[in-house]
């Protein structure tokens, strides 16, 4: 069988070492819990309706999952790809009418496309370029996204989308000072982060990650009948109970000639975002990662999901973290993911109610923590400015610019200070 069009291939034979089936499936429902709330909350972001964030976890998660290189990326929507694919179709029509959703499926179709050309041209020898140390600082900053996200969720406060990591600490900092938060919030965050840490021992068995979603959802179900202080929590929205439709984009040459600069644009954000995040989890794993191959993978993903309901998709920091929290082995994590999801929603959609938005906060700032390599990054330090500059200047720049903005100039410096600042001989 070609590995290269059939990579599965090369992880069935991983089934039979004992734990690895019971490893994936657990880290597959984590997975699945955990995209309810962002799924919707990422096509809110990109102007579609809510439910088509749901659909963008589930085929595109399951194909890149079976044609990427990728163990542990899990793909679907993200925050950067939801905002920008807002801010490439708004100018062309009404977000969230039929017009709108017929360009965004248009979109998708083209930038799987162009990363399938990319994977048949072999462009992923570029991608193997990102020396180690823009990946460190790039995974870093994105931890530090990831916690800055959370901090209404937190304090129990109202922040506006998409503040600055400054602004954020400025305003959760005023609303502290002026008594305008709710301890309550922060008591259950800490009781799940404790539940996820105390649980580690038994994680083989069942993930921690799970355990803790479950526990502290029924603490805050049983605290808002006795405590009035815990009433007014936010609970995630009824969601739809239904496979992801059969869609068909809109082929007329006046999209496709619309569309065609926006898909060069989200291309590169796709593309980067998900080698990025590919490249950090194989090196935090010691896996193999092949660029072309998740160009395919991802290629793939976002042609069929084209078809299936879903906006264009991406490697997702947050759930990729969840997987490997939870201790997924094998790319069956992914397939898991999405027949939980769908089972979820055909089944149990009702109980997602009872699913707490602060609870899902928690396990994510686990995550977060956990992404980061404090132990390279000191080594990275140690090992002079050629590797601790691009590393700092890459995680600044992921703080305060575009994503793939913030790679390209991580890459740039690097290259920079290698052309500039030889290497000491020893």
């Amino acid at each position: 069988m070609n590995k290269r069009f059939f990579p599965f291939a090369q992880w069935w034979p991983e089934f039979k070492r004992p734990g690895v089936v019971r490893a994936d499936v657990f880290a597959g429902l984590t997975g699945a819990v955990v995209v309810l709330p962002q799924g919707i909350a990422y096509a809110m972001l990109a102007g579609m309706p809510p439910h088509y964030g749901l659909y963008a976890a589930m085929v595109p998660c399951l194909i890149a999952a079976l044609f990427g290189s990728s163990r542990l990326m899990m793909t679907g929507p993200a925050n950067a790809i939801s905002l920008t694919t807002m801010a490439l179709i708004a100018p062309l029509a009404l977000p969230g009418s039929n017009e709108y959703v017929a360009l965004v499926l248009t979109l998708t179709l083209l930038v799987g496309i162009l990363q399938i050309v990319l994977a048949l041209v072999k462009a992923g020898k570029w991608v193997d370029l990102i020396p180690h140390s823009v990946i460190l600082g790039f995974t870093f900053g994105a931890a530090i996204l990831i916690m800055n996200s959370q901090v209404g969720q937190l304090l129990g406060i109202g922040l506006a989308k998409n503040l600055s990591v400054y602004k954020t600490w400025m305003t959760a900092a005023e609303s502290i000072w002026q008594q305008q938060w709710h301890p309550e919030n922060l008591t259950i965050i800490l009781l799940t982060l404790l539940m996820i840490r105390g649980w580690r021992r038994f994680n083989r068995y069942i993930p921690a990650m799970l355990v803790s979603i479950v526990v502290a959802s029924v603490v805050v179900f049983i605290s808002e009948r006795y405590w009035p202080d815990f009433l007014g929590i936010n609970y995630v929205e009824p969601v739809p109970s239904a496979f992801p439709p059969f869609s068909l984009p809109s082929l007329s040459l006046e999209s496709l000639r619309s569309l065609f600069g926006p898909a060069l644009i989200m291309v590169l954000l796709a593309s980067t975002e998900a080698m990025s995040i590919g490249r950090a989890l194989a090196l935090k794993s010691k896996d193999r990662f092949d660029a072309n191959q998740e160009f395919l993978g991802q290629g793939l993903a976002n042609l069929s999901g084209a078809f299936f309901s879903s906006y264009p998709v991406s490697g997702s920091f947050n759930r990729s973290g969840v997987n490997l929290a939870a201790g997924a082995q094998t790319p069956l994590s992914g397939v898991m993911a999405t027949v939980f999801l769908i089972l979820i929603l055909l089944f149990i959609a009702p109980l997602a109610e009872y699913l707490p938005y602060l609870v899902i906060s928690a396990s994510l700032l686990a995550v977060a923590w956990k992404l980061i390599d404090f132990k390279q990054m000191r080594h990275e330090f140690h090992s002079g400015p050629r590797e601790w500059v691009p590393m700092v200047i890459t995680a600044i720049a992921t703080l305060t610019i575009a994503l793939e903005w913030a790679i390209l100039l991580g890459i740039f410096v690097a290259l920079f200070i290698q052309r500039f600042y030889p290497r000491s001989k020893p």
